[in-house]
């Protein structure tokens, strides 16, 4: 999601505009390469042989969000959230995050926010589900089932990040699948780190093209090993990210647990780059399932 809210809004302005860069001149899912420098690729993916279930989430019970598994990220609502974007994070609210039909649904809508005491002046509301505090993994192959909205100002992401402990982007961050509307079909899989990460124009992603994102569902997927982080869509990856064994800490922070997000930003640098249109909302993330597996021990 090009970064956590303690980086500052200065390194938010200039990560947000390099990732727009890096998308218009990227790399395309046909190309073949190898290590942290050329992560576009075109292979065979899915649940690796000999990895186990360990959790999920099948959406099985109406109404909102199992608490034993989601939690709700608010903290930035008064002051605003990184890269200039425009929603209010609701908290256990329906309007804005329920299963309904055996389907997680994550819904941003255009309203007023000022009945909420952590306002702060939006006009949009949405939900960012995280696994933070309940369910956090290092390595594994990670499945998320998602129909995504579409719509110029919309900007849906499944993500995963490190350690509270450690500042962005010395934690590590992974974007399993980000869409912006304003060019709808086109997933992005990206890896941040303090030594590959937008302020620094090291950037690694790459992109893939669904046509049919914004209606039918697809399978997003991650597998994380002790040496390699790939991102793919319907069992064929198009983004790797090698570790980079020089590199220390700095190159790879991915020794540690990473818990999941899930949300639809409002505009912002990157999600607004061509303005927000207020007629499309409401938009749904709609989710089918998550699923983490790991190698069975």
């Amino acid at each position: 999601m090009r970064g956590e809210a303690v980086a500052s809004a200065s390194e938010r302005l200039r990560l947000t505009a390099g990732l727009f860069a890096l998308a218009l001149a990227g790399a395309t899912a046909n190309a073949f390469g190898a290590g942290p420098g050329d992560p576009a690729i075109d292979e065979v993916g899915g649940v690796p042989a000999g990895y186990r279930l360990v959790w999920s989430d099948e959406f099985a019970a109406e109404g909102l969000p199992d608490p034993k598994r989601w939690a709700y990220e608010v903290s930035s609502n008064r002051r605003g959230w990184a890269n200039e974007e425009l929603q209010y994070y609701s908290k256990a609210r329906r309007e804005n995050s329920r299963v309904e039909n055996g389907v997680l649904i994550i819904e941003a809508r255009r309203e007023s926010t000022r009945a909420f005491s952590d306002s702060g002046g939006q006009g949009y509301t949405s939900a960012r589900l995280v696994t933070r505090g309940l369910g956090a993994w290092t390595q594994g192959f990670f499945e998320i089932r998602a129909r995504l909205p579409c719509g110029r100002g919309s900007w849906p992401a499944i993500w995963t990040l490190g350690p509270d402990a450690q500042p962005w982007p010395d934690r590590g961050e992974i974007d399993i699948m980000e869409h912006v509307g304003f060019d709808p079909g086109v997933v992005h899989g990206t890896v941040h780190t303090k030594s590959f990460n937008h302020v620094i124009n090291t950037q690694r992603s790459a992109q893939a093209s669904i046509p049919d994102a914004c209606t039918a569902f697809h399978r997003y997927q991650m597998t994380w090993t002790e040496e390699r982080i790939t991102i793919g869509r319907d069992d064929r990856n198009y983004f790797q990210f090698q570790r980079d064994a020089s590199g220390g800490h700095d190159a790879w922070p991915f020794d540690a647990p990473q818990f999941l997000i899930l949300n639809i930003a409002v505009g912002g640098n990157w999600g607004g780059q061509h303005g927000v249109d207020d007629s499309i909302f409401p938009v749904r993330l709609a989710i089918d399932y998550v699923r983490v597996y790991q190698l069975a021990r």
